[in-house]
């Protein structure tokens, strides 16, 4: 992997990207997504969340890279860019799951 210099523009690159991992609902979407391609509408009924805001969170999601969208005929398509958002994820899950261990290491001493 190609690393590039960790300059004070890069950070803040970095740092518009995990602002928008931040919000719950964005990750509900991705991960409806891990799951393959779907519209709108698919995504309202998958995940519970409103048109509007689904809509809202999508084209930030677009604009900073993590989906993708192509269109057919009437319907708007959106799917992963890549999945290499999960590997941010499994790190965020494994460190909750030391974190939980510790604790209950603590309270049960």
């Amino acid at each position: 992997m190609t690393r590039i210099a960790l300059t004070p523009q890069v950070f803040s690159l970095i740092s518009e990207r995990l602002k928008a991992l931040a919000e719950p609902a964005r990750l509900q979407i991705l991960d409806t997504l891990r799951k393959g391609e779907r519209t709108v509408t698919e995504l309202v009924e998958a995940t519970g969340l409103g048109q509007a805001n689904v809509s809202k969170h999508l084209r930030i999601l677009f604009t900073l890279g993590f989906v993708e969208r192509r269109k057919e005929g009437l319907y708007v398509y959106y799917a992963l860019a890549d999945d290499s958002v999960f590997q941010i994820c499994d790190i965020m899950c494994d460190r909750l799951g030391d974190e939980l261990k510790a604790r209950r290491k603590l309270l049960a001493s």
